[in-house]
């Protein structure tokens, strides 16, 4: 019996839906050196941003000789060029670097954002079409650790959310010229360190209207991406103000109901679009990895080696599963396939969740080197960028 394959691009971070989760087909529970490994290519430097897919075609951020760079693979895992754009600026978390966003495409362009700054965008064989630094432009981005927020696209712009101390903004800019279209404040007076966000917008539809979805600085807010224009806000995320919240973990949109992490991995909230809130949990949430969903249900991987699903329209559990115990934490967040959730430890331990009606762990899988980058799910093929190599796995 043949694989079945669904060809589907992988456009960005969180891949075509913004939530993990791969179109239908047949991908492999297990791996190792000589089983299910199609290729394994070393990378030029430490970065973290998890790769996209376009057209057979692979691309990442890392740094290239102290340079910020975008680099292309083709399907078999060769290297067919890398575009340097300046100066890099160096990681300072451990599990982090100057290269964590991840590029976003169309189709017609490469669009590309570093802790140094640079924004920059390319056509599909990697010529330069205009670059700008937001550093230079608009200050530091203060932040306490490294840039974390992806670009995205809207039909015109392509987008950066820069939540900082003190003078936050989203600005807008030409996909094509690079001018600037729009800028707007994103200020808010919360507790300390919780205007320090890693977070990235979601484009979606709401009622007719092209809007950006922002989650950070304890506000749900969503924008016009016409113009940046606040269209609702939800508030309150942390009543009680306690300190050291920043917003790392991104939302989730599912059913119309925006699912948000937050408090440490302590808390999870289900907001109705338009700014309803619906439920809230306190003994449940993601830090570092955002939510993937399946079926009626938003997966939540939390610090404690456990993945909740939860009901998305109630907030009620309605499984859990906890993982084998290992060392280190997860910064990667979890993509769905084939029924499966591919959860990676930062130790480069990956871990196969079959889910239905009773999910439970049927696989462990070792990389072998560190992984903050989230896995990429596409036609049959799964992507795991390592800290030193970009490994692709699939059925031989």
């Amino acid at each position: 019996m043949g694989s079945v394959v669904i060809a589907e691009d992988w456009p960005r971070w969180r891949g075509p839906r913004d939530n993990g989760t791969a179109a239908a087909g047949i991908y492999p529970s297990v791996w190792t050196a000589n089983t299910n490994l199609l290729w394994k290519v070393p990378l030029p430097g430490k970065g973290c941003s998890t790769p996209i897919v376009w057209a057979h075609r692979i691309y990442l951020t890392a740094p290239v000789e102290g340079q910020d760079a975008v680099l292309a693979f083709d399907w078999n895992g060769k290297l067919l060029w890398q575009t340097k754009l300046g100066p890099g600026r160096l990681g300072k978390h451990k599990a982090g670097s100057g290269c964590n966003p991840s590029v976003t495409t169309d189709g017609d362009g490469l669009f590309a954002y570093f802790k140094s700054g640079t924004l920059a965008a390319l056509e599909m064989d990697g010529k330069l079409r205009w670059q700008t630094n937001l550093i230079e432009r608009y200050g530091p981005d203060k932040l306490f650790w490294d840039t974390g927020s992806s670009p995205v696209l809207t039909a015109k712009d392509v987008v950066v959310a820069m939540m900082r101390a003190g003078d936050s903004y989203i600005a807008a800019f030409d996909k094509r010229t690079g001018n600037l279209h729009w800028k707007v404040s994103r200020d808010y007076e919360v507790a300390f360190e919780a205007d320090h966000g890693y977070t990235t917008p979601i484009v979606l539809d709401f009622q007719g209207i092209e809007s950006l979805l922002v989650w950070g600085a304890e506000h749900l807010t969503l924008h016009s991406a016409a113009d940046g224009k606040l269209l609702w806000s939800c508030g309150e995320f942390n009543p009680e103000k306690k300190a050291n919240w920043p917003p790392v973990a991104s939302p989730v949109v599912a059913n119309g109901i925006v699912v948000v992490p937050y408090g440490r991995g302590m808390r999870c909230h289900g907001v109705k679009l338009g700014g309803q809130r619906l439920w809230l949990r306190e003994d449940t949430g993601a830090y570092s990895p955002s939510p993937t969903v399946y079926k009626d249900c938003v997966c939540i991987l939390n610090d404690k080696s456990r993945v909740d699903g939860l009901d998305i329209v109630t907030g009620k559990t309605r499984w859990s599963v906890s993982l084998p115990k290992g060392p280190g934490i997860f910064y990667a967040s979890p993509t769905l396939a084939d029924d499966k959730l591919y959860i990676v430890r930062e130790n480069g331990s990956v871990y196969v969740i079959q889910l239905g009606e009773m999910p439970s762990v049927i696989a462990q899988n070792e990389l072998g080197e560190p992984v903050s980058a989230s896995p990429v799910a596409v036609e049959g093929r799964l992507l795991f960028r390592g800290e030193k190599h970009l490994f692709c796995i699939g059925e031989r």
